[in-house]
């Protein structure tokens, strides 16, 4: 079962000056290799108790791998028991949060897919599943259940959506 868009809102979006901040890494260890001249990537890993910020954008994993291309655009592949992203919405008090077993997040098409008791919160809304795209840009995303991807052997076969009310009474 997918989901597009279910809570778009059109006038925010992810904080618009993240994307211009520079990236930076923590963890215990790190790996950097030379470019490869071949593909013009060079790839980084980095591992224990990884942390990725950029402006608001904070990535928490066990392990990361970093490819850059040529143009200096930057793939990310987060794993570990839960990996966790925060980045806070454009012009609002408000907070996008995620978790899953392995993230992968794209700085060129500004999109987060997170894989494997995926979750997603923004602001009081929440979706669950076993697969979810987050376009950060346009705040669509895909919620896919493990029985769609083929995959029946986790508890997320089904897509979960919770829709706060938006007028609560008081």
């Amino acid at each position: 079962m997918c989901f597009w868009g279910v809570f778009s809102i059109s006038a925010a979006w992810a904080e618009r000056g993240d994307r211009e901040k520079p990236i930076h890494l923590e963890a215990d260890r790190a790996t950097v290799e030379d470019v490869n001249r071949k593909e013009g990537t060079r790839i980084s890993i980095f591992t224990g108790n990884v942390i990725l910020t950029q402006g608001t954008l904070r990535i928490n994993a066990d392990k990361v791998i970093m490819k850059e291309d040529s143009q200096g655009f930057r793939h990310a592949t987060a794993t570990g028991s839960l990996v966790s992203f925060r980045q806070k919405r454009d012009r609002m008090n408000e907070y996008v949060e995620g978790w899953s077993e392995r993230a992968e997040y794209d700085s060129k098409t500004e999109k987060i897919e997170l894989f494997r008791q995926a979750r997603l919160i923004r602001g009081e809304d929440e979706v669950l599943g076993d697969y979810i795209s987050y376009d950060m840009n346009s705040e669509f995303f895909q919620v896919i259940g493990s029985k769609e991807r083929g995959v029946e052997t986790g508890p997320d076969k089904r897509v979960r959506i919770i829709i706060q009310p938006k007028n609560k009474p008081e």
